[in-house]
């Protein structure tokens, strides 16, 4: 870990999101943050207050007010940056904003590139990169099970889970390397044995944090779910009870949707991103064709399916084929009956034989919460543990994961060759390598340039 490279310059950026609101907060952090809010506060003398303390003045331009505010003191170490923080917190008007940002940079400060903030809490030591990257997940999270991830690991886990590994690699690692230093004396101070089991155990839990991107990413991204089905099959009035809003349009006339409409839903924490597709049937309309060619293609990437059909048009052996042909990776696809309000008991009964079959009546909104909870099911998230499990959900971790289970492999093919100890000490070493870059103890200007630039300005 990079510490303590505290900056020169003094940045300031808005903290809140843009537009109109109550209140906006603006952000500095530096050695000058409080000398250079004082100077344009009119109130206490900020430079002889403690930390955490906040306080009422006026922002003035010289004699002209722009604004009343409040000033909240973070005095480093002791702050997000672990430098000097300002926060003002002034009335929301984009007006006022930008006199007062344009006043502290005429006294001083910059303007904050992306992530900035962030980036200086990692370089002076607050956290680690895959805790800064968290903080972003956690921004952007928009369902519980996505929050409680990011706040997870915001707060180390996963890190911990990477530091408890690496430093088990680095003690057999530091004893090859005394090996090496006593190369004529024939000694042998690390293990052989202990450290093929200790490989093959460390490989174990790479291969379950690499199976947990799976449901990580679903967590974080939300679950693809494709509603396909014949037209005229009630998609698109699906589509509209679920969004409680007209997304679609619907109409009588088979083929109405000739593309794709996406949107989504929150269900019991998890976000669904629901797509309606065209109805599926031969057609020598080549915009409605090109639509259908559309549904196959959103088909193969989606995380579930829903195949929705008219009980009243249909008989339980074509939803069958229809089921099989549709789905032949064997993905998570629930059948569901809709039009079960024009029905008789006995049509329902010859659909036994679809296995987990759901009901509904999209036009009168029947049985939608029964769908919403057998889509959940069908997900098999609800029940996931987070804080007992540690999950990843970033991209760029998988591949220093399988980075680190490649070099471990090689060091298992080095001991059961007999290799010497600098080789076997050179592929333990990329995978410490590996290992580090997921939390910043190896970094570069461009991977931090590459994570940061991707953050919101005030954070």
């Amino acid at each position: 870990m990079i510490n303590h490279h505290f900056s020169n310059d003094t940045i300031v950026a808005v903290a809140t999101a843009p537009g109109v609101g109550a209140i906006a907060v603006i952000r500095l952090s530096g050695p000058e943050a409080i000398t250079i809010t004082n100077t344009v506060f009119k109130g206490k003398d900020l430079t002889t207050q403690a930390s955490h303390t906040i306080h009422f003045g006026t922002i003035r331009d010289a004699d002209k007010v722009l604004d009343e505010v409040l000033v909240s003191l973070f005095m480093g170490p002791h702050s997000y940056t672990k430098e000097h923080v300002v926060e003002i917190s002034c009335h929301g008007s984009d007006f006022i904003v930008q006199q007062i940002m344009q006043l502290l940079l005429k006294h001083g400060a910059r303007l904050a590139n992306a992530g900035e903030f962030t980036k200086r809490a990692f370089l002076n030591g607050q956290f680690d990169l895959a805790q800064a990257e968290a903080v972003a997940d956690l921004i952007a999270s928009d369902s519980a099970l996505s929050h409680e991830v990011a706040m997870k690991q915001m707060r180390g886990g996963f890190s911990q889970e990477i530091k408890r590994l690496r430093g088990e690699l680095v003690h057999f690692a530091s004893m090859i390397e005394l090996e090496l230093d006593f190369g004529e004396e024939d000694v042998e101070f690390a293990d052989r044995e202990q450290l093929r089991t200790l490989i093959l155990h460390i490989q174990g839990i790479i291969r379950e944090l690499l199976k947990s991107f799976e449901l990580g990413n679903v967590i974080k991204n939300g679950v693809p779910t494709v509603i396909v089905g014949k037209p005229n099959a009630g998609k698109s009035t699906l589509l509209n009870k679920l969004l409680n809003e007209e997304k679609a349009i619907v109409s009588d006339v088979p083929g109405t949707t000739r593309d794709f409409i996406e949107d989504e839903i929150n269900i019991s924490g998890i976000t669904f991103r629901f797509i309606d597709t065209a109805g599926l049937r031969e057609t020598t309309d080549k915009v409605e064709a090109l639509g259908v060619e559309r549904t196959m293609q959103k088909l193969s990437q989606s995380s579930l399916i829903i195949y929705l059909f008219d009980i009243t048009e249909v008989t339980a052996e074509e939803v069958q084929a229809e089921l099989d042909r549709l789905n032949p990776k064997k993905m998570p696809i629930v059948a569901v009956a809709n039009k079960i309000d024009q029905a008789t008991p006995g049509k329902l009964k010859a659909f036994d034989s679809i296995e987990g079959l759901l009901t509904i009546s999209a036009a009168k909104g029947a049985h939608l919460e029964e769908l919403k909870q057998g889509l959940v099911e069908k997900v098999n998230l609800g029940k996931l543990n987070v804080q007992q499990h540690t999950i990843v959900t970033n991209l760029r971790h998988v591949d220093s994961l399988n980075k680190t289970y490649a070099a471990l492999d090689d060091v298992l093919n080095g001991l059961a060759l007999g290799m010497s100890g600098d080789l076997v000490a050179a592929d333990i070493r990329r995978a410490l390598y590996s290992l580090g870059e997921i939390t910043g103890e190896i970094t570069t200007d461009d991977l931090l340039d590459n994570i940061f630039t991707k953050f919101c300005i005030g954070k």
